[in-house]
């Protein structure tokens, strides 16, 4: 009975959601505006600090997960990886300093406000991570993905999802959670295997997907093949306590080797559409109306404070490695929010006792307004990166 209810209660969120993402999908379509906003907006209003439709946040969130795992699929299959790999001193590097500088700026800041080394610590690492999701999102939108633009973004998203394993490690650690050691060991066999299959991939000529001529003739066969394919790569780097985006990932870079993407987009493209757009409720869920209005000022001056400091960390990076003004100035817009791994940073130093709780809603807060600002940001840096190269 208890199951039964579960599932009508999911089924009705689903049935409503549907509704609401059509009406607003519509309205957004019309005002040229990129429909994650209204995703936003909708998880805003119906979850619990809005009309307190949704009963069941915690499921949404997880489908909105599977979600990620589908987008970072799906960019998997459209990347060269011989391309990407030439990048590695902007990926790595890039994201290491932007990283660093970003600790820094904010240690800086807190010595003003006596914050904690261990606060001033968090808060670095939580502004510094961009949203692969709204990125990624946006720059299809667009048609940017496959620019240099695109990929220079796409190659510092990616090296920041593998960089939050020892962020993690390290927010665990100074708040005095005792880890076992078998956790650690189990993520570097995780990275040497990651490594393994990226050079699989990288010098092996060719790869062939078993059983892909039968699997061709069974429409039915390429529903549950094409979800393997997906989700086999993220179970292993979950396996390993990686991120299971970057197993997804992975999946499908080895996917566009095999060249089988074609029957694998039809197929699961109808998944993505609607788990990714969960996701994006799922963080709308999350924002407290009561809590953004007592506090809007702060949060309006914070959300200034992060995307201009972002945007020129990030734009100074590209810029270094290479990247023309106006393209660097483009790129460090798409990078400029928080992005959705700083929640679990976040929930970390909170469940540590290194953020209060007025700490953790101020900075779930700040996420989610900077997710639901960044098309505005990138649109006004698209117009003034287009000034800047019709000057040259």
């Amino acid at each position: 009975m208890f199951l039964l209810q579960t599932v009508d209660s999911f089924v009705l969120n689903i049935a409503l959601f549907a509704v609401l993402a059509s009406v607003v999908g519509v309205f957004f379509s019309k005002i040229k505006q990129p429909y994650i906003i209204g995703y936003i907006l909708i998880g805003a209003f119906a979850g619990h600090y809005g009309l307190g439709i949704v009963d069941q946040p915690d499921l949404i969130h997880a489908s909105g997960e599977i979600g990620i795992v589908l987008l970072l699929f799906f960019i998997g299959m459209e990347v060269d990886l011989k391309d990407l790999v030439s990048k590695w001193r902007l990926s790595l590097m890039g994201t290491i300093i932007q990283v660093l500088i970003s600790v820094f700026v904010i240690y800086a800041i807190g010595q003003f406000f006596n914050w904690s080394f261990e606060r001033a610590l968090v808060i670095g690492f939580v502004i510094s991570l961009s949203s692969t999701a709204v990125s990624i999102r946006l720059l299809e939108d667009k048609g940017l993905l496959r620019t240099q633009v695109g990929k220079n973004v796409l190659s510092v998203l990616l090296a920041q999802d593998i960089i939050i394993v020892p962020l993690l490690l390290i927010t665990s650690f100074i708040g005095g959670a005792k880890t076992d050691n078998s956790e650690y060991l189990m993520m570097i066999i995780g990275g040497v295997v990651v490594l393994a299959v990226l050079l699989l991939l990288l010098f092996k000529k060719n790869i062939h997907l078993p059983f892909a001529k039968r699997i061709m003739r069974e429409k039915e066969l390429q529903v549950f093949a094409a979800i393997l394919f997906c989700f086999g790569g993220a179970l292993l780097t979950s396996f390993f306590n990686l991120s299971a985006a970057l197993g997804a990932f992975i999946g499908g870079m080895a996917i566009n080797r095999a060249r089988e993407t074609g029957w694998i987009q039809n197929t699961l493209h109808s998944f993505r559409v609607l788990f990714v757009a969960l996701f994006f409720i799922s963080i709308g869920l999350q924002l407290n109306f009561d809590f953004l209005l007592n506090n809007a000022w702060m949060l309006l001056g914070a959300v200034a404070a992060v995307f201009l400091l972002n945007q020129l960390i990030n734009t100074s990076i590209l810029k270094v490695f290479g990247s023309p003004r106006d393209e660097a100035l483009l790129g460090g817009a798409y990078l400029a929010q928080i992005g959705e791994l700083s929640f679990l940073i976040a929930a970390t130093a909170f469940s540590l006792g290194i953020k209060s709780q007025f700490a953790y809603n101020f900075t779930i807060s700040l996420i989610s307004l900077t997710l639901v600002i960044s098309p505005f940001w990138i649109a006004l840096i698209e117009r003034f990166a287009k000034r800047i190269k019709e000057v040259k």
